[in-house]
């Protein structure tokens, strides 16, 4: 049985693939440009040697993969078309323990072939890294042939799937006969839930479960959506909804077949009592009795950056560990849950290093910049000894120095991301808190407007009387 999915390349990927590290400088500056380092990127994803076993399962369609990025940047220069979608990457994967890897290898490339071969580079990689095999696909958006473009539709995406089963027939391997529409999800949902991370489209499902739980009308569910901070589009062909802080309105059946509205009149209907939300208890303090005297150390007021983020994880509900808060935590920081560990890494780093303010951040990243810079020249001499060498023993010796300022190099970089990801995500996380407090503030102006009018009509009643 092999699934099959393609998405297109806009970008450098760092939102869905966080495989690679920056890639180092090439020779030809044409081809290292930012208009073709997303392409760079996943193409040296794809072909990775600890996926791959060391590139046995790799093959170039009309390319080679060693130079197929070069080769597909020229094809895009020489038609003029560099901007737009870069490459397409497709996906193929089979049942764990259903086919060997030179079968699905074979597959991929025979599919490759047929859907792509005469017009388009493609390079075809078998993964092995996971307990099901499956192919890689990176394929040019434009043609080599006669420049155009190739356009991903429902069209081409069928015909990519009948491919994939005739062959999986072929190998006599088993293939989805009837496959249901209405299944298919975003690539960043799916690989979020293939690393058992959570999304936001997950968090829409368990509230809406939640309103179902509690219901017992129709009515009441939108009532306890609302409650839940939703706003509620109904009298439309499909109900939708929109959480807080998003822009959209996100239509409740393209959560899953349970949630289109006749799917959750009938979970109401089977309510015969609503089940009260969980409320969990407060943790039991415990007391000790300590002997003796014991100093405190003056613990430090934190400030800046570092108050910031821990601040935010204090919003979350994620600080402190034993806090078991009854107050709802807003959509736009529970969807954050996706990136804890950037946070808790980000986090560590700040305090780890006493950075609190942005140009303590800055004055940091340039010193980082700086001995990467240092680093490079350093290993770029060693490679023009080791070329020059010919003392075997000599050649070991660069090579072990080599591989230790690679080392260095890595970590280096890894810190330099960790800057400037604090420096998008601190700007973010004071966007969201604003606008919680702008919200809390404006819920709290409702409240106390609903109540005073309905204390003045309560009071004209009794006068009235």
């Amino acid at each position: 049985m092999a699934t099959t999915a393609i998405w297109d390349v806009t970008d450098r990927l760092d939102r869905v693939i966080d495989y690679t590290t920056n890639p180092d400088k090439t020779e030809n500056l044409d081809f290292n440009s930012s208009d073709f380092r997303g392409l760079q990127e996943v193409l040296k994803y794809t072909v990775k040697d600890a996926k791959t076993e060391k590139q046995f399962y790799v093959t170039g369609i009309n390319c080679y993969p060693e130079t197929a990025c070069t080769q597909m940047s020229k094809t895009k220069l020489q038609f003029q078309k560099t901007g737009g979608i870069l490459a397409f990457h497709g996906y193929q994967s089979f049942a764990p323990g259903e086919a060997t890897p030179e079968t699905a290898h074979a597959i991929g490339v025979k599919m490759a072939q047929e859907l792509w071969g005469d017009r388009f580079e493609v390079v075809v990689s078998t993964h092995l890294d996971k307990n099901h095999l499956h192919n890689h696909f990176v394929l040019n958006s434009v043609s080599f042939k006669d420049g155009k473009r190739y356009y991903d539709n429902k069209t081409t995406y069928s015909l990519m799937r009948q491919t994939s089963d005739r062959l999986c027939r072929e190998y006599s391997l088993s293939v989805i006969e009837n496959p249901q529409r209405g299944k298919s999800r975003h690539y960043a949902e799916w690989k979020a839930e293939q690393e058992s991370k959570p999304t936001w489209r997950g968090f829409i499902r368990e509230d809406v479960d939640k309103a179902i739980d509690i219901s017992m009308t129709f009515t009441q569910f939108i009532a306890n959506l609302r409650k839940q901070g939703y706003e509620v589009k109904t009298g439309v062909k499909y109900m939708a909804v929109r959480p807080q802080g998003k822009e959209r309105f996100v239509r409740l059946k393209t959560l899953g077949e349970d949630y289109t509205e006749e799917v959750i009149k009938e979970r109401i209907l089977h309510n015969r009592t609503p089940k009260r939300p969980q409320i969990l208890p407060e943790p039991k303090r415990k007391r000790y009795t300590i002997r003796g005297g014991m100093k405190l150390k003056n613990k430090r007021k934190l400030s800046g950056l570092q108050a910031l983020y821990f601040h935010y994880l204090y919003k979350m509900g994620i600080l402190p560990k034993q806090r078991v808060s009854k107050k709802r935590t807003h959509f736009l920081l529970r969807e954050d849950l996706r990136y804890m560990e950037e946070l808790t890494a980000q986090t560590r780093f700040l305090c780890s290093n006493h950075i609190e303010s942005k140009e303590q951040l800055l004055d940091f990243q340039n010193g980082l910049n700086q001995e990467i810079s240092t680093l490079l020249d350093s290993r770029k001499s060693l490679y023009h000894r080791l070329r020059r060498c010919k003392d075997e023993s000599q050649k070991t010796e660069y090579k072990e120095q080599i591989a230790e300022l690679s080392k260095k190099l890595s970590l280096l970089r890894r810190e330099v991301k960790l800057c400037e990801g604090i420096l998008s995500r601190s700007e973010d996380m004071k966007q969201k808190l604003l606008q919680v407090r702008q919200e809390k503030t404006h819920h709290r102006k409702e409240e106390k407007e609903y109540e005073q009018r309905s204390r003045r009509s309560g009071s004209n009643r009794q006068y009235e009387s």
